[in-house]
């Protein structure tokens, strides 16, 4: 049925409770998985250059090093499953796109997702990584709801 999950993580409780759902059920069905991490490129909004205290490489290496425990925490998960995990990051403008055109890139089937569950007008004003990825990817999302 599904060969290839992609999971998406930012490294929060609620995704890491999507990352182990979505290993358990890649175990029960025989699939791979491959989990995500995404974010933004790094971006300077201020007019006075002295407030930044990053550099593009000093926020490369801090957002590598964070990833990189993210998603070694994830390829734990399913190495205790005995499912096979391959692990990515991407940098993207949107990551709701990002996950979207990594999904397709990596030739997967369905996407595994964390969703706040926030409704009415939180849900309009915060927005939502999970919503936008339901609305605009052609690839089947099962959305963990907490």
């Amino acid at each position: 049925m599904y060969a290839n999950i992609l999971i998406p993580t930012d490294g929060s409780e609620l995704a890491g409770k999507a990352v182990e759902h979505g290993v358990a059920f890649a175990k029960e069905i025989g699939a791979k998985v491959i989990v995500l991490t995404v974010v933004a490129p790094f971006r300077i909004f201020t007019a006075n250059a002295e407030m930044v205290e990053d550099t593009p490489a000093l926020y490369e290496a801090r957002m590598r090093e964070h990833t990189g425990k993210i998603l070694a925490a994830a390829a734990q998960v399913a190495k205790a499953a005995g499912v096979a995990c391959e692990t990515i990051h991407v940098e993207h403008e949107h990551p709701y796109q990002g996950i979207i055109d990594a999904a397709a890139s990596k030739g997967c089937d369905l996407i595994v997702m964390a969703s706040h569950g926030r409704r009415g007008v939180a849900a309009l004003v915060l927005g939502s990584e999970t919503v936008k990825v339901l609305t605009h990817s052609r690839i089947p999302v099962l959305v963990h709801r907490q």
